[in-house]
């Protein structure tokens, strides 16, 4: 009986690379920040252009504050700096000028704590 048949997957060279990235837990969790931070930024930019159409006396619906910092929350948070740099949005606001970058730094310590602690420490 030939092995080859039985296999669920047959690795190619030409997409090897794909297998890789998508079925490791890193390779997803690498395309979910790279995605959540692109949808952040539009989101961003978006917000920012209806805001522009409100003053104008337009009627548009924003995108509420808790929605921009929720997407910050679930792994958007360089998305939303950037866009709050580059479209000069919601940079006078509190919660997002302290918050965002707060979340940031959460983000980036509370991961290296759990390395540190798992592969280190313990």
């Amino acid at each position: 009986m030939d092995m080859t048949r039985l296999a669920a997957y047959a690795p190619e060279a030409h997409n090897d690379f794909i297998w890789a990235v998508v079925g490791s837990p890193w390779g997803l969790l690498a395309i979910w920040l790279v995605l959540i931070n692109v949808v952040t930024f539009f989101v961003f930019g978006a917000d920012k252009l209806q805001a522009k159409r409100k003053e104008k006396k337009d009627t548009v619906r924003r995108v509420p504050e808790k929605n921009l910092l929720l997407l910050a929350v679930v792994g958007g948070s360089i998305g939303a700096l950037l866009g709050m740099k580059v479209f000069h949005h919601k940079t006078l606001h509190r919660a997002f000028k302290i918050g965002v970058p707060l979340i940031l730094a959460l983000q980036i310590i509370i991961p290296f704590g759990l390395w540190l602690y798992f592969a280190v420490i313990r």
